[in-house]
């Protein structure tokens, strides 16, 4: 026999909460959302509050020597998520402050009790919290009866069966307020800043009876309001974590849209792979990106492409342009200086479920790297490992390019160490011809299928790359001295 109670998962109404919180908040639990001031706090809590509140399910908001419910109504409603008509019919403001300022706890549970039982409310909101603790030491009041009042106020509220947020801030680790230990949930907020650039983070502490996300998780505040981007779990195909961005094994075949390359891969890029397109500047890659995408839009096959290198009207060539105005072509442009790959994956995943996409290319890891902010740099090798993971169990095939110095007497296939991570390798370089530049490419590895060893020269025209005979002969080439046709002095 099943004697187990069904908790009720309450939708939060912020995009990307619910997931990090293991489905929504459980019905009438005691939750606390603290955080550094100007981290969001109230914003979160409002965004809350005016998505669940009804008619049928009242909110109660205590304000507490903090902002004035004008003050702070002046604020909110700039957002999309107020709805003034909820006020004083669903949403009701309460001030505390004169009870508080006595330092008369049991006054204050009284008006509390007082207003919850005349409004009956679902929802119970208190900020800022922390106010009452820094009042209370003021008043001389001992660390015991701010304890005996937290843990009242706490039964009280659920005895009512409201589902209760108590909000303010936290600057200290080292000494948590005992409010802490009596919380069913504890959603802890932060704001990063590093030079220009400012990441807000979000981490649930605490949430009794759910298995939440680990980990930060990046958000946003937007005129819509908070936006979370939950971080990417790599999941096989039980739905259990693993750590292998291991590509599944397929039998079709990808055509890359330039004469003669789908013969140097073997037959075509096996589909769901990655594939890494290095080289230096102007060698071709965002053209081969091109073609690979048009390819796609050709027989049928949605793409999407993000850009962070240039400029929005420097990245849209034409047949971008033309793509994306029929909507084959999905485009993701920034160059913003505060992004997360969170961030990047989640607006990533959400373009591919919205346009059935099944390629990706971006382009390029070098200007993905000054996009993120400096914050993330540090995990950059890891987090991409995530990215093409995740999207790797999604089944697209993905192209990144990565720009690089060639110093004609090595090869290196990526700063970020990335190369492992890819299933395809395609390199461009430069060597000299008779005092000319000469562009040649050669495909270095498809995982699990043969290919063609050779280095083959090819040109740009018109704006397509044009792929001609093998490099028959190297001697000379490489600043006059004699070369092998294997592989270049070094590779990493």
């Amino acid at each position: 026999m099943n004697n187990k109670v069904a908790i009720h998962r309450l939708a939060t109404g912020v995009p990307g909460l619910d997931a990090i919180l293991g489905g929504g908040l459980p019905e009438f639990s005691f939750n606390l959302i603290v955080g550094t001031p100007g981290s969001g706090k109230t914003t979160l809590a409002h965004q809350i509050m005016f998505s669940l509140a009804t008619p049928e399910r009242p909110a109660l908001f205590f304000t507490v020597l903090g902002e004035p419910p004008l003050k702070m109504l002046r604020y909110q409603q700039q957002f999309s998520f107020f709805d003034a008509e909820k006020i004083d019919t669903s949403i009701r403001f309460v001030n505390l402050s004169d009870e508080i300022s006595m330092g008369n706890f049991d006054q204050l549970l009284a008006h509390i009790t007082k207003e919850v039982e005349a409004f009956s409310p679902a929802l119970v909101f208190v900020d800022s919290f922390r106010s009452v603790m820094l009042e209370a030491g003021r008043q001389k009041q001992d660390r015991l009866n701010l304890q005996q009042f937290i843990q009242q106020l706490g039964v009280l509220l659920t005895g009512w069966q409201a589902t209760t947020f108590l909000i303010g801030e936290y600057l200290s680790e080292s000494d948590p307020p005992p409010v802490f230990t009596v919380a069913d949930g504890l959603l802890v907020l932060d704001q990063l800043v590093s030079r220009n650039s400012m990441v807000r983070k979000l981490q649930v502490l605490k949430m009794r009876g759910q298995a939440t996300r680990p980990g930060m998780h990046t958000f946003r505040i937007t005129g819509d309001g908070v936006e979370v981007f939950p971080a990417a779990i790599v999941r096989d195909d039980s739905g259990r974590a693993h750590q292998e961005a291991a590509p599944k094994p397929s039998e079709a075949r990808l055509t890359m849209g330039v004469p003669d390359l789908d013969q140097m891969l073997g037959g075509g890029l096996p589909a769901g792979y990655s594939m890494l397109v290095a080289g230096p500047s102007g060698s071709g890659k965002t053209i081969l990106a091109t073609a690979f995408l048009a390819e796609g839009v050709r027989i049928g096959e949605p793409g999407i492409i993000v850009a962070f290198e240039q400029t929005p009207s420097q990245s849209r060539t034409r047949t971008i342009d033309d793509m994306v105005r029929a909507g084959s072509l999905g485009l993701i442009n920034t160059r913003a200086l505060d992004l997360s790959i969170d961030e990047i994956v989640q607006r990533l995943v959400d373009l591919i479920d919205k346009m059935k996409a099944t390629r990706v290319v971006i382009d390029s890891l070098s200007g993905f790297e000054l996009a993120v902010a400096p914050s993330f740099r540090e995990d950059f090798r890891e987090s991409l490992f995530r990215m093409v993971a995740v999207l790797s169990g999604l089944g697209v095939t993905v192209l990144m390019t990565s720009e690089l110095e060639d110093r004609y007497t090595d090869l290196r296939f990526s700063p970020y160490g990335s190369a492992f991570l890819t299933d395809a390798i395609i390199v461009q370089r430069y060597i000299e011809v008779e005092s000319r530049l000469k562009r040649v490419m050669a495909v270095v590895k498809v995982r699990g299928s043969a290919h063609c060893d050779e280095l083959r020269q090819y040109e740009i025209v018109d704006g397509h790359i044009v792929i001609g005979n093998p490099v028959a002969d190297y001697e000379g080439i490489l600043g006059g001295r004699p070369t092998q046709t294997s592989a270049p002095a070094s590779i990493e």
